[in-house]
């Protein structure tokens, strides 16, 4: 049974949602912990969580909100470029402390997977990342639908619908569209970290992204030390383990199963 809880790590409480492994798990399965996007947070993954728990043999799993997002506390703005560095070096260390996971498979989407390449690139023991939509540079691309998101926000019901999930909307979403369109993230790169991840790694994406294109998942794979699998999904978007979930769970449980050994 899930059980909601409130962590408080670096000076914030942050709403955790954890599940401990199901009596008929593999003795040692390595826990599942999940990462989210820049707009996202526990209720914004959808569900994907337990479906995947359940695929992958019923292993301690974790989801929460990083401060700013969901039920969290709010976060200082402006964010400073280095904001994803510090959930990697600080945040999750000592979240998972908190619920003593060791080893764990990392699922990030969007700034989440950077946030998990990061983690895995210091050097912290990870048995896998699952990386959906990862970043780790700036591409035009990603700035131009960004500001496209920023005219959404004020003319269509984006911003009703992201209301639902987070406390302060207006502070979780400036907060995630100031940062990534200041100029000075525009020199924001992650791939001095690709070399210190070791674990096996799965890339999703779809073809179509609007936030990133391969270029991100070929550095990606020409950077880590880890093996890599990649899947490119065929629905336009920029979730698809929402978009195109079953192709993805499969994919995903595909994977896990496999890097069980690792």
């Amino acid at each position: 049974m899930t059980a909601p809880s409130r962590v408080r790590v670096d000076g914030a409480a942050l709403d955790a949602r954890f599940t401990p492994a199901a009596a008929w798990a593999s003795a040692g399965a390595p826990p599942l912990v999940f990462l989210h996007e820049g707009l996202g947070s526990i209720d914004l993954w959808h569900g994907f969580p337990d479906a995947l728990r359940a695929r992958a043999g019923g292993p301690a799993t974790l989801v929460y909100s990083r401060r700013g997002y969901g039920r969290s506390d709010p976060a200082e703005r402006p964010r400073p470029v280095t904001y994803m560095q510090h959930e990697a070096a600080v945040v999750l260390p000592a979240v998972l402390a908190r619920f003593a996971l060791d080893r764990p498979i990392l699922v990030g989407h969007s700034d989440g997977a950077s946030i998990a390449l990061q983690y895995a690139g210091a050097g912290h023991p990870v048995r896998a990342l699952v990386l959906i939509a990862p970043h780790v540079f700036v591409e035009d691309v990603t700035v131009a639908a960004i500001a496209e998101a920023r005219d959404a926000y004020a003319t269509t019901d984006l911003r009703a619908r992201l209301a639902h999930h987070h406390d302060d909307v207006d502070a979780t979403f400036r907060g995630w569209n100031d940062i990534w369109l200041d100029p000075a993230f525009r020199s924001w790169n992650i791939e001095p970290s690709l070399p210190g991840v070791t674990c096996p790694v799965l890339l999703v994406q779809s073809a179509a992204d609007p936030y990133g294109t391969v270029a991100q998942l070929d550095a990606i794979e020409s950077g880590v030390a880890g093996p890599v699998r990649r899947l490119l999904t065929p629905t336009p978007g920029h979730a698809p383990h929402l978009d195109d979930r079953e192709a993805t769970l499969d994919a995903v449980a595909g994977f896990l199963a496999e890097s069980a050994g690792a």
